[in-house]
């Protein structure tokens, strides 16, 4: 299905408003990307431009950029996370659980959520078998974790047609592929529906950082000028606030910092909940069971 088949259009100033318990106005959801980056394959993303302008395999240079953010980077990370009490969800490519497993453990111990982001780091539409690498996710994750993921992004957010579907299949509940919104909502799939996650683009440090080549501190910019504008709205309703990095990128000794006040500035912020992608689905589905059907059909116009 193309996506207006599997997404009716709903203007948000048609919905009833969600509200969060407590009192509580937004989410933020914090999300750290790990990724296995196979040598014998070219480096998702490049730093340097290569030699002649023509990338070489192998290419160390990249890999080894990428493995600084798995040996070091991350560690920075968490511990600030740590510090502040906040538990990240962590979107992993299933082979991080047998690469980097150091990684997986210690995420696994924090309470983390797990979240699919395939089997290794390369475009869905490269698979050879999309669906059994989605299943392959699925089931290496489990066997790791003791629990199947109930999440999932794609790298790159790259998605076919099918991919919602296949997803559903295999027990995914939520995926984040499909920025669209302030609020979760849902899509249809051959096998149900899935609840599209309010993911980010923009306040992603590959945006800011690998792409666009902002200075660091638009790290600290982006982010706080995001967090004030949707905060003053969710006086009205809730808002959902997603915050994506990757450990070779934010992890580095000249971008910790930033990455670490955000976090404390926001943790200081009333009515703000820091919630994993799995918490936020649980009450998302709690909430929808409390609308009346009426109201719900009204928001899927």
């Amino acid at each position: 299905m193309i996506p207006s088949k599997r997404l009716d259009y709903s203007a948000i100033i048609d919905r009833p408003p969600l509200k969060l318990p407590g009192g509580a106005r937004m989410v933020v959801w914090p999300v750290i990307n790990v990724e296995v980056w196979d040598i014998g394959r070219p480096m998702p993303r490049q730093v340097l431009p290569p030699p002649t302008h023509v990338t070489r395999l192998p290419d160390f240079a990249h890999w080894a950029w990428h493995e600084y953010g798995m040996r070091v980077g991350f560690w920075r990370m968490k511990a600030v996370l740590d510090r502040l009490g906040i538990k990240a969800s962590l979107f992993t490519n299933a082979r991080v659980c047998e690469d980097y497993r150091r990684v997986a453990e210690e995420s696994l111990k924090a309470g983390w959520e797990f979240v699919g982001h395939s089997y290794d780091q390369r475009p869905t539409h490269t698979e050879p078998d999309q669906r059994a690498m989605v299943q392959k996710t699925v089931q290496t994750i489990k066997a790791f974790t003791g629990k199947a993921p109930v999440g999932w992004l794609s790298p790159g957010l790259t998605e076919t047609l099918y991919t919602p579907d296949y997803l559903a299949e295999a027990g995914i509940k939520y995926i984040a592929d499909w920025v669209i919104d302030d609020e979760p909502c849902e899509i249809r799939t051959a096998h149900g529906p899935v609840v599209a996650m309010p993911y980010t683009l923009e306040l992603n440090d590959i945006a800011m950082m690998a792409v666009q080549h902002h200075p660091a501190q638009e790290f600290v910019t982006r982010c706080m000028d995001y967090f004030e504008r949707v905060y003053e709205e969710s006086k009205d309703r809730m808002k959902v606030m997603a915050i994506a990095v990757h450990p070779y990128i934010s992890g580095v000794p000249h971008r910790i910092k930033y990455f670490e006040q955000v976090f404390e500035e926001l943790r200081k912020q009333k009515g703000v909940l820091f919630w994993t992608g799995e918490q936020i689905l649980d009450w998302y589905r709690k909430e929808q069971g409390k609308t009346p059907i009426k109201s719900r059909a009204q928001r899927r116009r």
